[in-house]
Formats: structure tokens, sequence, C-alpha cells
């Protein structure tokens, strides 16, 4: 099953979208109300999917989308791909701490006001750093404090995709006074649509999702990842961490951080342009190009830079539609 939430006020109206992206059913309610009820909601909701698979509906226009959760009660972003984390150390000097292998890194982000798919990043200042960063996510029921990783397994609801925004020139000077992101970490965007883990089929392993992100950047591939490889800790695991010392309420959002695969012989990922599987964030290009010869090359995003983020089946179609985001400056 397919959902997405068409621009509308504040939450969005619910629609269930067709397999291909092609048409789509109205709910009638906002996809929070059908979390905060889906054992009541998702019969109905399968119910108008089996409708539009058979060819019911309109015509759906991924540009007409908001986020799926327009806002969401919470938003955490863990740091599953602790090769990503290692390479930012390394390039700053720093060395890592064996923790990070055992126990998730994960920050609080802002859910209040999430951009849409299509909508661009406003910035009055390049000067920040802006940098894309793709991401998978789960949205989950209800979960309680202290959840097994089975049962947060069992919490997971739906999948999609992210965009977390990241202003790279503020951040060291917010994590060097020792109490985490806040200005650093701007609106996030998903993907047009979210789907049901059974969507998914094989691609979905109960906890990792074994496809490749596709990040293009004004116009180039940038990134290909799979997010399935080289993932440390998968979502249940993350949840069930997210859980430790609060309940979570329907409709949380639980992010996997940037998605990163090392090279087959383990070393740093080299770009697409040079037969490698690329990156999902300028951030890590310049990690690399640190690392190699003491500076980075690539700058981070200028006005009228245009990045999408992607991810296609084994037949070659669309899951969740394209964040396709371009930096602007205010009007």
């Amino acid at each position: 099953m397919k959902l997405a939430s068409l621009q509308a006020g504040r939450d969005g109206v619910l629609v269930v979208v067709s397999s291909d992206l092609q048409r789509k059913l109205a709910a009638g309610i906002t996809l929070q109300t059908a979390l905060d009820h889906w054992d009541e909601h998702q019969p109905q909701l399968q119910a108008l999917s089996d409708r539009v698979e058979a060819g019911e509906g309109d015509p759906f226009d991924e540009a007409a989308c908001a986020s799926p959760l327009p806002r969401a009660y919470q938003w955490a972003d863990g740091s599953a791909y602790v090769n990503h984390v290692e390479l930012v150390r390394k390039a700053r000097g720093a060395e890592m701490p064996e923790s990070f292998w055992t126990d998730p890194l994960m920050y609080q982000g802002g859910s209040d006001t999430f951009l849409g798919p299509r909508d661009p990043i406003v910035m009055p200042t390049t000067d920040w750093g802006i940098d894309f960063e793709g991401e998978i996510a789960v949205v989950t029921g209800d979960v309680p404090m202290g959840a097994s990783v089975e049962e947060a397994a069992a919490s997971i609801r739906l999948v999609m995709l992210v965009n977390d925004v990241s202003l790279r020139n503020l951040i060291p000077g917010e994590l060097g006074k020792g109490f985490g992101f806040f200005q650093s970490k701007p609106s996030s965007a998903f993907s047009p649509v979210c789907v049901t883990p059974d969507e998914l089929g094989d691609a979905w392993d109960g906890g990792r999702l074994h496809l490749p992100l596709l990040v293009s950047y004004n116009g180039e591939a940038f990134g290909k990842a799979n997010a399935g490889v080289d993932m440390t800790f998968d979502f249940p695991t993350l949840v069930a961490h997210a859980a430790k010392t609060r309940p979570l309420g329907a409709g949380t959002i639980i992010g996997s951080g940037t998605v990163s695969n090392k090279d087959a012989d383990g070393a740093p990922g080299r770009p697409v342009s040079e037969g490698g599987l690329g990156y999902s964030c300028i951030a890590e290009i310049r990690m690399i190009e640190t690392i190699a010869s003491g500076a980075p090359k690539t700058g981070f995003m200028a006005y009228g830079d245009r990045v999408r983020i992607e991810m296609l089946d084994a037949a070659g179609s669309s899951i969740f539609g394209a964040i396709d985001q371009q930096v602007c400056s205010p009007q």
C-alpha cells in the first residue's frame, strides 16, 4: 500500500496511491489520524488500495504532495551508517570511539515544518554550507518505553525517503557547545509517497531496505549507495534505542542517517564518475578529498543548485516518487 498527503492546510489530505504512482483515491482523513487508529483504518485503506490498483481513481501528481506527514510529533534521526561517521571524524583527525559501533548516534530534529518533496530549500545565505543528505526513514505506531528490538520491528508502519538538509558550516560551533544540533538542522523533506513494508517485497528484510538510493546533483549522478549495505544498526534497533527511556507516539519518524557505502576493497567510496557508488551528501566527498589531499575541492550548494533523491524497484519503477529540490534565496 502506498500513501501520500496532498498539500492542504497544516496536515494535508491523505490519498491512497497506485503502485505505479499514476492514480489516487482520497481517504478522507489525515495520515496522522490513520496512524493513531491504525487497526481501525488499515483495512479501510487497504480496500482503497485494492480499488486504485484495479484502475479506479484520479491522476496522481507528485508535485501536489506535501511530505507524507507534513508535520509530526517526533522526528529522530540516527546515524546507522557508521562508515559515514568514521569518515567525518577521520577528516578532522579524530579517533572514533569503539562505542559508536555498538551504541547508535541519534539526534532529535525539528518536526513542525517539514518541506514538501518539491519545495525549494530557501536560505538567506549560502555561507552556512548548505548540504543535502539522502536517507531512509520509517514511521512507527505507538512504541512502549523499553521496547525490545522485536517489539520495535512490529511497530514499523511505513517507509519513506528523506532529504535531511544540513548547514555544515554551522555544525562545528553548535557541537562545540556540547548541546547538539539546532540551527544547523533546518526543515527536512520526505518523499511524495510512503509505503507499507510489504510493498517493498524481498528488498525489505524486516530491518533494512536493500536497494540503491539514487542521488543526482544538478542533473549528474552523484550517488547510488545501497541502503541495505554497511548499515550497522537496522531500523528495529534504532527504534528500540529511541524508546529506551520514553514511549514513542504513533507517527514518530526515525531516520537512518546518511546512506553510505565503502568501496568494494573496504576503502572509502569513490565518485560515480570513477566507477564507484558515490555519495548521499556533499560532506562525504569533501571528507574523502580532505583525507586524500588535505583540503576539500567540492563546494556546498549554491543558489540554483538542485538535488534529486529517488529509489527504483527491481523493474526500474520509482517506489516512493522523487524528492526534487532547488536551493533558492528568500524572495
